[in-house]
């Protein structure tokens, strides 16, 4: 919910976006009889250009060159934990903090995800925003929960000792500290 104190503001960039077509449509080449040998004409179509509004929260940041999800994954897997990069990406909203907007759990291929925070807890996210497509730009960070912790973990919340013993390996999260995000209206 947005009280008197809290501010939103709308931002809205224009992306280009092929449309689909078949090569035969995106390209037509022509033949003229001359003496010379005959030099084919090429014919480009200009890309559709698609509206994405999006509505912005913390600092102002644009669409434009956010890495894919896909291309994130692989820099967090390059990354040792302790490691920090400051980057921008684009993806789907997996989950929402249902109380305040706090946190947000972005997609990632393979069933992975980036759980993200938000600097200096300074500004919040819709709570309906799951599902929407979302540009982060901040600090990307990897962590590794140890055996012993993941353990503490699991007594914690009541598992048993079967379940408890078969922890045998550290636990690898993706984490951001987003200093703005864009989300998809």
């Amino acid at each position: 919910m947005e009280g008197q104190t809290d501010t939103v503001s709308v931002d809205t960039d224009t992306v280009a976006a092929a449309e689909e077509q078949t090569p035969a449509e995106n390209v037509a080449v022509t033949e003229t009889e001359t003496t010379a040998k005959p030099e084919p004409v090429v014919e480009v179509k200009a890309a559709k250009e698609v509206k994405v509004d999006y509505a912005s929260f913390g600092d102002k940041i644009l669409a434009d060159n956010a890495l894919s999800k896909e291309a994130m994954l692989k820099k967090y897997n390059s990354l040792k934990a302790g490691d920090t990069v400051n980057i921008k990406f684009k993806t789907k909203i997996k989950d929402v903090c249902k109380k305040k907007g706090c946190w947000m759990a972005l997609q990632l291929p393979g069933e992975k995800e980036s759980f993200v925070k938000f600097k200096d807890y300074a500004f919040f996210v819709p709570l309906n925003a799951t599902g929407q497509d979302a540009v982060v730009s901040g600090k990307a960070f990897v962590s590794e929960v140890s055996v012993a912790q993941l353990r503490h973990y699991a007594k914690d919340g009541g598992k048993t000792e079967a379940e408890i013993s078969k922890i045998t390996e550290p636990e690898i999260t993706y984490g951001f500290l987003a200093d703005g995000v864009l989300i998809s209206k």
